[in-house]
């Protein structure tokens, strides 16, 4: 015992470790409405978004081995009824961002941008804090 008789003991709580989950949900809405602008502007020059995801694969000795593939996003707006539908989502779950509809017209793909916009002011503003909750929610399974 006399290797630790040497040290210097403390009873502590761990500062920041009770993360928000409000501010995580809106900073995930976030990340993924920034990630559709940048599927918009691929759209806009003819191509597709994609980004690198690392993967592992076996070998022929069964050694896991990382590998870069890549994942294509897809967007969240699409054409119909002669215009354009954008839709916000949390995830796979399309938000009922008005709490009623759950898309936006607009007759042109370049107004999108300014859809994703407001959508993202939204998010940080707080606007869309009980929508995303209620989407967040687990729904159990009726026996």
């Amino acid at each position: 015992m006399t290797q630790l008789t040497k040290l210097t003991f403390k009873t502590v709580e761990r500062a920041g470790s009770a993360k928000d989950p409000i501010q995580d949900r809106r900073s995930k809405i976030t990340a993924a409405i920034e990630e559709q602008q940048l599927v918009l502007a691929a759209h806009l020059k003819g191509q597709d978004y994609a980004v690198e995801q690392k993967t592992f694969i076996k070998n022929e000795q069964g050694e896991r081995i990382p590998q870069l593939r890549q994942r294509t996003i897809r967007p969240w707006f699409f054409e119909q009824d002669a215009g354009w539908y954008v839709q916000c989502r949390y995830g796979a779950r399309v938000l009922l961002v008005d709490g009623k509809n759950n898309a936006v017209f607009v007759k042109k793909l370049e107004d999108i941008g300014g859809v994703l916009d407001a959508f993202k002011s939204a998010a940080q503003a707080g606007e869309l804090d009980a929508t995303i909750a209620k989407a967040a929610e687990r729904k159990t399974k009726a026996a």
